[in-house]
């Protein structure tokens, strides 16, 4: 494809635990065919009135090649009953470090003996936490590390395995509205960018926004449709109040559904009653943030789908040009927009932030989307204009997308600046 540019700097990096355990620096920890695992604990530590043993592993300084704005990591790992994991981020300039350490998440696949959070009230002038996010304050950042330490019971005879972990780096963010809340579009389509804009002279990144990619037009995906509403009335409402809240786990357990990746029915058979889907009502345990009281903290959303076999991480893209090549490649995308009823045609109800599934893009490049706030699932497919989604997708979320797909189904190649 031909790059041009689109005025957004992005680049995520991850690391694949089995083999790039050797680029980072390992304490009590080794790494095998799974990934990184606790074997040798070099510390303790007191928490919650438990004692855990622990080792780490920190990642290398990754520059990202800009003036960084926020930074989102992401994990897939496995915790047996009783252990979890920490993941910290701090920013980097140059040579050193710029900012101190941030804890993003204490995580668990289950609910014991930690509860699934993120932090709230880490904040100084360098930067501060939003849930799942790393927002730099007035520190200098142009690259990232992270930081991930694995606990255990004092005794146990296994303890967590760590797969993978990365993030995605992202500069300031340009409104692809105008003032007046309409699309803002330069000559050839793409988002217009002024000479003067705090992006002028920046590198070519990947497609425009009003690119084709090959393959993509007129492809729909056989992602099944899940209305995340038919659990809002009667059903479950601890974990987030429910069906209205749980957009995430409901994509999440379409997109997984779609891979033949979801879990066997026995790991849900708890749900009582039954209700309409209790996969949903599954997924929705799993990525319940504590802290945030809702399941739609990013990472812990792909890091459940990491449970299940598949590669999952949480990125973001500058236009829908760079969603086609991830449609193109057989790859649905689950993407987080927000708007007001009226300003996407067919998504009529206000949102500060929604999840839905990308299927598919028509002959004409209209996007067609799972949305599972729809009342019931012969609804939830939906076909928008290209333009207000788009806006509305990068204004309210920067371009935020969970890919997830089996490791044997290979991405697209990358842009560029990659963020992916």
């Amino acid at each position: 494809m031909t790059a041009t540019p689109t005025g957004r700097d992005i680049a995520y990096r991850g690391f694949r635990l089995a083999v790039d355990a050797r680029l980072g620096t390992g304490v009590g920890v080794r790494s095998h065919a799974g990934g990184l695992e606790l074997t040798d604990p070099v510390d303790r530590r007191e928490h919650d009135g438990g004692t855990y043993e622990v080792g780490s592993w920190t990642s290398p300084p990754v520059p990202a090649g800009f003036a960084v704005a926020e930074v989102v990591p992401s994990w897939t790992a496995r915790t047996p009953p009783g252990c979890w994991v920490e993941v910290e981020l701090r920013g980097w300039h140059a040579d050193a470090p710029t900012t101190g350490w941030y804890t993003l998440a204490r995580w668990a696949e289950g609910e014991e003996p930690v509860r699934r959070t993120s932090v709230p009230g880490q904040r100084d002038p360098d930067a501060r936490v939003d849930t799942d996010t790393l927002v730099v304050g007035e520190a200098t950042v142009t690259g990232w590390q992270v930081r991930v330490t694995l606990l255990r019971p004092v005794g146990a005879t296994t303890g967590p395995v760590l797969r993978t972990v990365g993030a995605v780096a992202s500069g300031p963010a340009r409104p692809a509205t105008d003032p007046a809340g309409q699309p803002s579009h330069g000559t050839n389509g793409q988002t217009d960018e002024s000479a003067t804009g705090p992006n002028a002279g920046a590198a070519a990144h990947g497609p425009a926004a009003g690119a084709s990619v090959a393959g993509a037009r007129g492809v729909v995906l056989a992602v099944p449709r899940y209305s995340q509403r038919r659990h809002a009335v009667g059903g479950e409402s601890r974990w987030g109040g429910g069906g209205d809240s749980w957009c995430s786990p409901t994509c999440m357990s379409m997109v997984l559904a779609f891979w033949g990746a979801g879990p066997p029915a026995e790991r849900y058979a708890w749900v009582e009653p039954p209700g309409p889907r209790p996969v949903v009502v599954h997924a929705a345990r799993h990525c319940y943030d504590h802290a945030y009281a809702g399941a739609g903290n990013w990472a812990f959303n792909t890091a459940y789908a990491g449970l299940h076999g598949v590669e999952a991480f949480v990125t973001r893209l500058r236009s829908l040009a760079e969603a086609e090549a991830f449609v193109a490649a057989g790859v649905p995308l689950v993407v987080s927009a927000a708007f007001r009823a009226g300003q996407v045609p067919g998504l009529d109800y206000d949102t500060r932030g929604h999840l839905m599934v990308l299927v598919g893009f028509t002959e004409a490049g209209d996007p067609v989307l799972n949305d599972p706030y729809a009342p019931d699932d012969a609804s939830v497919r939906r076909i928008v204009d290209r333009a207000r989604f788009e806006a509305a997708w990068q204004d309210g979320s920067g371009g935020a997308a969970y890919v997830v797909h089996p490791a044997s189904v290979p991405l697209p190649a990358p842009p560029a600046q990659p963020n992916w």
